[in-house]
């Protein structure tokens, strides 16, 4: 976390630094940003991993729940507040602020108090870390079949609302970027609310069910983007989406800190993120072209249908609410009792 909140930060305050001096070109956006992704993608999987270290397991799913109402405050409300008032003055002010978040960001980490490390000798290469990874999800239907679900249903729909939604209200009700702003910040006061609800509600019994309701719910909001003839209407349909999504991951990320052992959960989160988002450019690639042939509007109904029929497919699967029935069958062992095999 330390290092991928440093790389973050200098990514972002070199790119500030070559928009003060003029000399910022192409090429080296595209490579500031890789390397600032690749900070990224070992924060998030480190960050999932710490938090069990850090409370016990019955505090796990307020905690999810708190990290899921802060992230939408910053993301959706706060920060396009803060940043477009940045960028009105100018670019690199707002950069370098952001590489001063970074940097505060890394004081927070060094604060924690340092834990011991278990290390087994099977985890000594990476390699080795990632083929163990993969032989513990592959052994349990409800990993492997919500990473396999979740690539798919990414791949169908995440593409087009990332980038059809900002065309639709431009182009399609000929609005304004003020207006993009209100429909993201519906989003974010709805993954708010979810997350204060899941958090006074605790993790469900039927924890794996109810994500893929709430998922598959969430995806079909999506159409709403499709069909929206209004502003208020996309407004509704990203709080809908944005809420439902977010008390999924909730319940997912809780999933994930209770069955799969503390020496693992770092290899299985970033398996998590590695699988599910790993046809997100595809997603992006071919959204455009797909767009062009069927229109905007059925391609955003089209993917919320597909990624919905994906996700509840998954549900069906053998064995993908196992451990539902563990909890509920006292003759049948708790998955965190069992030895790792």
């Amino acid at each position: 976390m330390l290092w991928a909140d440093g790389i973050r930060a200098v990514s972002v305050g070199l790119l500030a630094f070559l928009i003060v001096g003029g000399a910022l070109r192409f090429w080296e956006l595209v490579a500031l940003v890789a390397v600032y992704g690749s900070g990224m993608a070992f924060f998030t999987p480190a960050f999932e991993a710490v938090v069990p270290d850090l409370l016990p397991v019955e505090d796990l799913p307020a905690a999810n729940s708190l990290d899921q109402l802060v992230r939408p405050i910053a993301l959706r409300l706060a920060g396009p507040l803060v940043g477009g008032s940045l960028v009105a003055v100018t670019a690199a002010l707002a950069f370098a602020v952001d590489a001063a978040s970074f940097a505060a960001s890394l004081l927070a980490v060094l604060a924690i108090r340092p834990r011991p490390v278990v290390r087994d000798e099977a985890s000594a290469s990476a390699l080795g870390a990632v083929r163990e990874g993969l032989r513990f999800i592959r052994r349990r239907v409800w990993l492997w079949g919500t990473l396999a679900s979740a690539a798919i249903a990414y791949l169908v729909f995440l593409g087009p609302t990332e980038v059809l939604l900002p065309y639709v209200v431009k182009n399609k009700l000929h609005a304004s970027a003020g207006t993009l702003g209100l429909v993201f910040a519906a989003g974010g006061l709805g993954a708010v609310g979810a997350a204060v609800w899941m958090g006074r509600r605790g993790h469900p019994r039927r924890d794996v069910s109810l994500m893929y309701a709430v998922w598959t719910l969430a995806t079909l909001a999506v159409a709403g983007y499709g069909l929206a003839t209004a502003a208020w209407q996309l407004m509704l349909a990203c709080l809908v989406f944005n809420a439902l999504e977010t008390a999924g991951t909730i319940v997912w990320t809780t999933i994930k800190q209770r069955h799969v052992p503390s020496a693992m959960l770092g290899r299985v989160s970033s398996l998590d993120w590695l699988i599910s988002i790993g046809l997100l450019p595809v997603s992006f690639a071919l959204t455009a072209p797909v767009a062009a042939a069927v229109g905007v509007r059925a391609t955003l109904v089209g993917a919320a249908l597909v990624g919905a029929v994906a996700t509840l497919g998954a549900l069906l699967l053998p064995g993908m609410r196992e451990i539902e029935q563990r909890r509920e069958s006292p003759l049948l062992p708790v998955e965190g009792s069992l030895p790792l095999a």
